[in-house]
């Protein structure tokens, strides 16, 4: 039998379904990228915000319109099975995320084929190029963020073995894989519910022991549990990526506190500051939300101000998004969707003024990468460095060549020119 596959959403979706990828090909269905010719479907969902929701409602009914067997996992379905249960009863399968551990017996009542085994953490059919691959090393979050529903979706916290992680990430380098990204939703907290307790330090340590991996990077790391500890690992360690993502979400101490947030504006700088004394040439990302009660005028201004002296190397910014069994969908003081599109508007013309001036600083710039594929229309190969992060979440780095180059290269190459978001090389 032939099967697709739709992933939606985060990264760490993306593991879980590369999961689900090796449990169906060990069993010798074939996976196929024209729905025509596909058996079933399978729509992983996410369900983290109004848009991500709306996206995987898309992606069901594009499924069924193939009238193929539409299986549906995931977020959205962790979170609103019964809701689609009764509005989509054209689906075939709902299979929850807590249901995970029953998947070969609920799909295979549906396809009357019997599935042998189950979904084993760190068993994957890589879905992202050879030279590079996502490791999951915790799930759920204890943070109960008043804007975010990833507790009420995902649970708890709580940490993968670090055996299972280090035998995990040997088998992604002996596939070939250089790059290994540490993902989680709050990656740097990983280990303290371990027995014994370890931290993020003793994983990356351990990975980097391993033969043949190139680059380490870390996503998702919350401000005020960044350690000096792991500062130092990375300013020692070459092949740990100085790129810091740190969604701070806001920057006003009222906006923070109703947000429930760990910390204050004194903290995120504290951190700040902490990085770049030890690593003069970090690349520091964060995410905004925009919009959340409590931003009124004074609290905007005071994110503004604070994006202005810090200048990110990289800025997102979200307008928020009131999700229902959330602390923030209980506010009284909820904000107009045009106050938020424009306070929206207004950070990203500031963000796009900084960054123009910091993508120019790294001209003359030595930088080694690794090469992810080329641009026709450029003519030029398209490189990941430290400046830039997997998923397309960061600009572009272009390098001319006049040799060919292959994806998986790791070169050397130096900053010719710049624009608002993008760098220019010459290998």
């Amino acid at each position: 039998m032939k099967f697709g596959m739709i992933s939606l959403g985060c990264a760490k979706n993306r593991v879980d379904s590369e999961e689900i990828l090796s449990l169906l090909m060990k069993n010798g269905y074939e996976l196929s990228l024209d729905p025509q010719e596909c058996d079933f479907l399978i729509v992983n969902t996410c369900a983290f915000i109004e848009g991500a929701k709306k996206e995987s409602i898309d992606a069901i009914f594009e499924a069924l319109s193939y009238h193929k067997i539409t299986v549906v996992v995931g977020c959205l379905a962790e979170r609103y099975e019964e809701e689609l249960k009764k509005e989509i009863p054209e689906i075939d399968l709902i299979i929850s995320i807590h249901n995970y551990p029953r998947f070969p017996l609920l799909l295979e009542e549906t396809l009357k084929r019997k599935i042998k085994g189950n979904i084993i953490r760190g068993e994957r059919y890589l879905s992202t190029p050879s030279y590079t691959a996502f490791l999951k090393i915790s799930e759920g979050c204890n943070h109960f963020c008043a804007y975010c529903a990833i507790p009420l979706i995902r649970g708890r916290f709580h940490s993968f073995k670090k055996e299972d992680l280090i035998k995990e990430a040997r088998e992604l380098v002996s596939k070939g894989v250089k790059e290994i990204v540490v993902i989680s939703q709050d990656t740097t907290r990983y280990g303290e519910d371990l027995t014994p307790k370890v931290n993020i330090v003793d994983l990356l340590k351990e990975i980097l022991a391993i033969d043949g991996v190139a680059y380490v990077r870390l996503l998702y790391l919350y401000p005020d549990e960044v350690s000096d500890e792991l500062i130092d690992l990375i300013a020692s360690e070459k092949r740990l990526t100085p790129y810091f993502d740190l969604p701070i979400q806001h920057a006003s101490d009222v906006v923070l506190k109703a947000m429930n947030r760990r910390g204050g504006k004194k903290e995120i700088l504290d951190v700040i500051q902490r990085i770049r004394n030890k690593i003069p040439h970090a690349i520091l990302r964060t995410t905004l939300i925009v919009g959340f009660p409590f931003e009124g005028e004074k609290e905007f201004n005071e994110l503004v101000s604070f994006i202005k002296e810090v200048k990110f190397d990289h800025l997102g910014v979200f307008t928020y998004s009131i999700e229902e069994g959330t602390r923030g969908a209980l506010y009284e003081n909820q904000i107009d969707e045009e106050v938020k599109k424009q306070r929206k508007n207004k950070i990203m013309k500031v963000q796009a003024l900084i960054s123009k001036k910091k993508n120019k600083s790294h001209i003359g710039e030595i930088m080694e990468g690794m090469v992810i594929g080329f641009d026709e229309e450029k003519m030029a190969y398209l490189v990941r460095s430290g400046w830039n992060a997997p998923d397309e979440i960061d600009g572009n780095i272009y390098v001319y060549s006049p040799c060919p180059l292959h994806d998986g290269d790791l070169i050397t190459f130096k900053i010719v020119d710049s624009t608002t978001y993008d760098l220019y090389g010459e290998l």
